[in-house]
């Protein structure tokens, strides 16, 4: 057992800015004795201990400090701080008197801290560029409200830079804020390369806690970074790989430079460049061609400037637009087609790549495949257009079309006209004649009367109005068309409607009288052969000139088949007659 008064304390005791420190003060007083007195103190600035409780047995006694309010102490005795501030950050001494086993102390370092909050970087917001003789700002880092006064390192692409003589340089300030609390700010200087567009910095705060170290990470930035274009690309953008008459087309210049530099544009004629710079879009390196033809096809040069350090390059492509051009169509003979004849006709065009040929009618049908078109035992109904359609197989959509009239030429044919007509006179009629010629007939009619003509291509047609005189219905009409190749022309007759009645009536009255001479006939040889004069069977003839006839017989040869049918068939249709013939 120790003979004297011990006193056991923390040598420190960490707390957190706003919390509430607990410092302990264990003591032993041999034989279990009892102290006289506690005194708690801070130590102050001037190194002055300043009592801020006396405890006796008849009481507690708390002294006017700045800690008034925010002191508190437990039954064991221990001094609690509520609301900790940085200033809190001191040295605190238990002091204990036990009568004769003396005085002792001992005392406790309060550490004070706050965690800062994750660093705040930001980026050079300018750019640098790699020609910078100096070295260029890269990023800024700032570390607010901490305690005690954290560490800032600066890192790239994860690894740790270093002040380096007239390459790295790091430049930190220390400010104190009225809270106590410290703010750390850190400017990180170095020269940067091409390589470091895709270089990504960031900045990590270091500080103590609790007797281990910490460390918070900024996010990662870049830096936008200035260097000349290296390479120099041009090409060719289209909707389709080989590029037509009439596409659209875009030359595209891109170089790898940053910023971007100046682009320009020219086109090879002869040997001069010209300028095409005026047609690209702004500040973009985009040329549009647009319904490209024969003439745009060439070389196109690219050039770039950089002006940062004022280089240029440049760069070429050749432009290739596929064409068909010269479509010609060629008819032989090339002589006045008339009808009978036959033509041959040709189509060609010239292309730098190989064509294919296709005619067809003015349908769009397709007549044949191949360069010529052969029409035989022409007439004019083969009067027609006819498209050559030429295509590259090889560059798809690359075709044109050439159309040719043939005209066959004749006198004129009338191919429709109206048939007898039955009128009355006083009677308003349309006549109607139409013709077929080329050239263009002229068609007449050889009364007067209101007209309507109709022409569409070789035919032709007229509506005549007239009303019905006696003299038309005497010579009734004529339909002459006629060109300088000949004349035709048709009648139309004309019949009046009172005769059509009487030449109806007196078909009927002669299709009764028929009917009744067939009746009387089939009666007669009825009665006959129901008196046997007639015979029957196979020999189903009788000779009429034979001797023992009676000239007034009346003898009919007749087929003994036949003879049976027509007997039905007068039974049938005239039974009434045939009784009265038997009577």
């Amino acid at each position: 057992a120790a003979s004297k008064l011990e006193i056991s304390m923390p040598a420190v005791v960490e707390v957190e800015v706003g919390d509430t420190a607990r410092l302990e003060c264990n003591f032993y007083i041999p034989e279990n004795a009892s102290y006289t007195y506690i005194d708690w103190f801070y130590v102050d600035r001037s190194n002055r201990q300043v009592r801020l409780y006396h405890v006796t047995a008849s009481g507690v006694l708390e002294d006017d400090t700045d800690y008034k309010k925010r002191l508190s102490l437990g039954q064991d005795k221990a001094l609690s701080i509520s609301s900790v501030t940085v200033q809190d950050a001191r040295t605190f001494v238990c002091q204990v008197g036990a009568g004769s086993y003396g005085v002792g102390e001992n005392s406790t370092e309060l550490s004070v801290y706050k965690a800062p909050k994750t660093p705040e970087i930001e980026p050079n917001s300018g750019g640098i560029s790699v020609h910078s003789s100096d070295s260029p700002e890269i990023a800024k880092c700032v570390s607010k409200n901490s305690f005690p006064p954290p560490n800032i390192t600066w890192h790239k692409n994860g690894e740790q830079l270093h002040a380096q003589e007239n390459q790295v340089t790091i430049q930190s300030t220390l400010t104190r804020e009225s809270s106590g609390l410290y703010t750390v700010s850190s400017t990180l200087y170095a020269p940067v390369t091409r390589q470091d567009r895709l270089s990504s910095f960031h900045c990590t705060v270091h500080y103590w806690l609790r007797g281990h170290r910490r460390a918070l990470q900024s996010r990662g930035v870049k830096v936008n970074i200035f260097y000349p274009a290296e390479h120099l690309k041009l090409q060719v953008v289209s909707s389709s790989a080989l590029v037509k008459e009439g596409d659209n087309v875009t030359l595209v210049c891109e170089a790898d430079g940053n910023p971007p530099p100046v682009f320009s544009f020219f086109k090879k004629n002869l040997n001069e460049w010209q300028d095409l710079s005026s047609l690209a879009e702004p500040d973009s390196g985009v040329l549009n061609l647009l319904d490209v033809n024969k003439s745009s096809s060439g070389t196109y040069k690219c050039q770039s400037l950089d002006l940062d350090d004022m280089s240029q390059k440049e760069e070429a492509v050749d432009l290739v637009v596929n064409y068909i051009e010269g479509v010609h169509v060629k008819m032989e003979p090339s002589s006045t087609l008339r009808e009978g004849d036959s033509v041959t006709l040709s189509c060609d065009a010239h292309s730098p790549v190989g064509l294919k040929y296709q005619w067809r009618d003015e349908k769009g049908r397709k007549l044949v495949e191949g360069s010529q078109l052969f029409l035989s035992n022409l007439t004019f109904e083969t009067s027609n257009t006819f498209s050559c359609k030429v295509m590259a197989p090889s560059v798809p959509g690359l075709e044109q079309s050439k159309k040719v009239s043939v005209a066959v030429e004749g006198k004129p044919r009338i191919v429709a006209i109206s048939a007898p007509l039955y009128v009355r006179q006083d009677e308003v009629i349309n006549l109607t004649c139409k013709a077929i010629a080329f050239p263009r007939p002229t068609l007449q009619w050889s009364i007067n009367g209101t007209a309507h003509e109709y022409v569409d291509n070789q035919h032709i047609a007229s509506n005549l109005t007239v009303r019905v005189s006696h003299d038309l219905l005497q010579a009734g009409a004529r339909c002459r068309v006629s060109n300088k190749l000949g004349v035709s022309e048709k009648h139309i007759h004309l019949l009046d409607q009172k005769s059509k009645a009487e030449s109806q009536g007196v078909i009927i009255v002669a299709i009764i009288v028929a009917i009744l001479v067939v009746a009387v006939l089939g009666a007669v040889i009825y009665f006959l052969h129901k008196k046997g004069k007639i015979p029957c069977g196979r020999a189903g003839k009788q000779d009429i000139t034979k001797p023992e006839a009676r000239k007034d017989k009346i003898v009919v040869e007749v087929k003994s088949d036949k003879l049976s049918e027509e007997a039905g068939l007068l039974q049938g249709a005239n039974g009434e007659k045939r009784a009265a013939a038997d009577q």
